[in-house]
């Protein structure tokens, strides 16, 4: 089967017609928060990874395959977070260009008309990602959260759905959990609920109510970050997160002074 851009074959009888996943895959990295993005060498925008879904797969599945094709894990934390289907989302004569520019088969003007775009977001840990690339001539790569490319379409507002989501659900998401490795120090905790809250977290308050919700257990350990700092290193107890996930508790009080 021919593989081109933009996930497409040759034959439009091999998707669900009008429907597409956008993936906002997020990971943290150097005291940034940065989503992960797919740019094909002849065309000037960057992309969410996504795209259709075969007629024999559910979303969940199509979602997973779209992940491990650029990131190469598997069972990934993810979240759909919301349907995309304003009747303007996808600007016609830029569709038009794309079918051009990769001479695509014939009968493919099915690929010009609105598709309804199911969001997740995805939350992986920085080093476990090993970037992919499905097609020749098309680079996949990270980007800060505060410093984005031109977008394809709708995926700017995509990613900020994704972060607005995040936000008002804070206390629920296992953000650290799933963005940092095993050992993590408390700073590199607070940085990453800074990257979503949006604003500075007091240092103190912070650690004092993160210690007491009894899912941390500090560690006979300290990593060096300086000439005279060498902070303590924390691990999540995995069995006690993985019990308030499961039963749909609140896991982390965001209202920080």
């Amino acid at each position: 089967m021919l593989r081109t851009a933009f996930g497409l074959s040759d034959s439009k009888n091999d998707y669900l017609p009008g429907i597409s996943v956008d993936c906002v895959i997020l990971g943290f990295f150097e005291g940034s928060l940065r989503v992960l993005l797919n740019k094909y060498d002849s065309y000037d925008k960057w992309l969410l990874p996504g795209g259709l879904v075969f007629r024999d797969e559910s979303i969940e599945d199509a979602v997973d395959r779209h992940l491990k094709s650029r990131t190469g894990l598997r069972d990934i934390y993810t979240k759909q977070f919301y349907t995309f289907g304003a009747h303007d989302r996808i600007n016609v004569e830029e569709q038009k260009s794309i079918i051009n520019q990769y001479n695509l088969p014939e009968g493919s003007d099915w690929f010009i008309n609105r598709f309804v775009g199911i969001g997740y977001y995805a939350l992986v840990e920085y080093s476990k990602v090993q970037i992919y690339s499905e097609n020749e001539g098309e680079t996949v790569s990270w980007h800060t959260i505060n410093n984005l490319p031109a977008l394809y379409a709708d995926h700017k507002h995509i990613i900020q759905k994704a972060l607005d989501d995040i936000y008002y659900q804070i206390g629920f998401v296992p953000i650290g959990y799933e963005l940092l490795p095993d050992k993590f120090t408390m700073p590199e905790l607070r940085q990453v609920y800074e990257s979503f809250l949006g604003k500075e977290l007091d240092r103190r308050n912070f650690q004092r109510k993160m210690l007491s919700i009894g899912l941390f257990e500090k560690l006979n350990e300290t990593r060096k970050v300086g000439a005279h700092k060498a902070p303590n290193l924390y691990s999540f107890n995995k069995e006690r997160y993985t019990e308030a996930l499961n039963q749909g508790l609140q896991l982390i009080d965001w209202k920080f002074s």
